[in-house]
């Protein structure tokens, strides 16, 4: 009898080991839940998910504030939130965490003096990339069908009477073998 116990004890042990951990771990997640403002209106909540999807976390890697469980994202998320019932527009909204956080807030940042080159550049770069492959094909056209002036034709028929001259005066048998002509076929 005391076999057939154990048989039965020491899984469920186990089992009650791995549920207890599992509990533990999903408290955990639910505990650092990302909290989410919920607007009555919504053309407010639809601004307050594009303004919270559109400015990144400071202390976060590439990640939007929507999406980060940092406490300064949570401190932002609560500022955007408070500025929309307080009836701000987007533009001053980002105006606001932009002249506290700084630029990098922003994902897509504003075109003035010190981000030209973050926006004209991709631009620059396919033109060149452009004229580079127009110059290249215009180059090779060219090449192709322009034809041989008169010192080129010259010094391609006196290579080739000399090709012709020294198979005429390769000693071999009767018969032309690979690569060999006789006199007929080459006239």
């Amino acid at each position: 009898m005391k076999t057939v116990l154990r048989s039965f004890a020491i899984p469920l042990v186990q089992a009650l080991v791995v549920l207890m951990f599992l509990a533990w771990l999903s408290a955990g997640k639910a505990h650092a839940a990302i909290e989410m403002h919920q607007f009555d209106n919504p053309v407010l909540q639809k601004r307050y998910d594009s303004l919270t999807a559109a400015l990144r976390c400071p202390k976060c890697q590439n990640q939007a504030i929507g999406d980060s469980d940092s406490p300064i994202a949570g401190d932002m998320r609560q500022n955007v939130a408070d500025l929309l019932k307080d009836g701000r527009s987007d533009s001053e909204i980002q105006n606001f965490m932009v002249a506290r956080f700084g630029e990098y807030v922003l994902y897509n940042p504003r075109l003035d003096g010190r981000t030209w080159l973050l926006w004209g550049g991709p631009a620059v770069l396919i033109l060149l990339g452009l004229l580079v492959v127009t110059l290249i094909v215009r180059a090779r056209r060219r090449a192709r069908v322009r034809a041989l002036d008169a010192d080129e034709q010259a010094r391609l028929s006196a290579l080739l009477a000399t090709h012709r001259q020294s198979i005429d005066e390769q000693p071999g048998d009767e018969q032309p073998g690979a690569g060999q002509h006789t006199a007929k076929e080459r006239s």
